[in-house]
């Protein structure tokens, strides 16, 4: 099936007006937030290139990012859910929460949500899971392309806070690399202390917070 608005035009038909496209970025990393990007594109949105971030290049990623959110006429925002909410909440509902961050940042709330994935159970707008969205409607895929962009970023930025784990590289996620460095280093603030490879350092290495310090809230 290819990526369009066939969802979109059919909801529109329906008279559902406003529609934002939601998508998450970083469920499955060991370290760092999860991000998650609501976008609402114009009726007549066409883009050649636009699909499932994962199936794009990061360079390709930076350049659609780049036209979607220089873009006036499309209406976004990005929210985020941080290690301590991931590690209190759990990753499902810190994702969930981030997302309900990102459609409460748009400019007037939709009239219906699309997510990727399953319904998420108690969202506070209209919604409809598509499952396998961001490769079938281009208002999820967008989504997705700033959540990840998005959240690579600030990944960038914690590499410099952190050198020693190669977040650069990674976006910490588990990698052979990732994995070395947090067995010789040990776990660091960002890293999510209740995912099993870093709970199992974090117990070796007494915790890591004393040996690093606190980030603060919504570092970097």
């Amino acid at each position: 099936m290819a990526c369009d608005l066939s969802i979109e035009r059919e909801l529109r038909a329906s008279g559902v007006g406003r529609i934002a496209g939601v998508d998450e970025a970083g469920r499955g990393p060991l370290a760092g937030p999860v991000v998650a990007a609501a976008v609402i594109l114009p009726k007549d949105f066409a883009h050649p290139a636009l699909d499932d971030s994962k199936k794009l290049t990061p360079k390709k990623r930076e350049a659609i990012y780049e036209e979607l959110t220089g873009d006036g006429e499309i209406a976004w925002s990005t929210g985020r859910a941080e290690v301590q909410e991931i590690e209190e909440l759990n990753i499902l509902r810190a994702t969930h929460l981030a997302m309900e961050r990102a459609v409460a940042g748009l400019e007037g709330a939709p009239a219906m949500v699309l997510i990727d994935g399953l319904e998420v159970k108690g969202f506070p707008h209209p919604q409809r899971a598509v499952v396998g969205g961001d490769g079938i409607s281009l208002s999820i895929a967008a989504a997705s392309v700033i959540a990840k962009v998005g959240r690579d970023r600030l990944m960038l930025a914690y590499d410099r806070q952190y050198p020693e784990y190669g977040f650069q590289s990674h976006k910490g996620y588990g990698t052979r690399k990732h994995l070395e460095e947090l067995r010789r280093h040990g776990p660091c603030p960002i890293h999510r202390k209740t995912f099993g490879p870093v709970a199992q350092l974090s117990f070796e290495f007494g915790g890591a917070d004393a040996r690093w310090g606190d980030p603060g809230p919504g570092a970097p």
